[in-house]
C-alpha cells in the first residue's frame, strides 16, 4: 500500500469512521435477519455515500451490496484521513512574493 494512502486510512478521524460503518452494517445485517420488513440497510449505504451509490447498481445481492459499502466506507475514509492531515499541517505559505 502506498504510504500516503496508509497515512490516511490510519489517521484516528478514518479509523472512528471506518469502526461507526462496521458497527452501522453489523446492526442492519442482525436488524434484517430478524424482521423482514427491516429498511436498516439503507443506513450502512447513506452512512457510506457518496462512493458506495456508484456501485449500488451493482446485481441485487447481499454480497454486491456490502462490497458496496465497503468501497464507499474505505473512499470516505481515505478523503477523511487526507483532509484532516491536509488541515493539522495548516497552510502551506508561498516562498515567492
Amino acid at each position: 500500500m502506498p504510504t500516503r494512502l496508509r497515512h490516511a486510512l490510519t489517521h484516528p478521524l478514518a479509523l472512528a469512521y471506518l469502526a461507526l460503518c462496521a458497527a452501522l452494517l453489523v446492526w442492519a445485517l442482525i436488524a434484517s435477519a430478524t424482521s423482514d420488513e427491516s429498511m436498516a440497510g439503507v443506513i450502512p449505504i447513506l452512512a457510506t455515500a457518496p462512493a458506495s451509490l456508484v456501485l449500488l447498481f451493482l446485481p441485487d445481492q447481499v454480497t454486491m451490496t456490502m462490497a458496496a459499502i465497503a468501497f464507499g466506507a474505505l473512499a470516505n475514509a481515505t478523503l477523511i484521513g487526507l483532509c484532516a492531515r491536509a488541515l493539522r499541517r495548516g497552510p502551506e505559505t508561498d516562498p515567492t512574493p
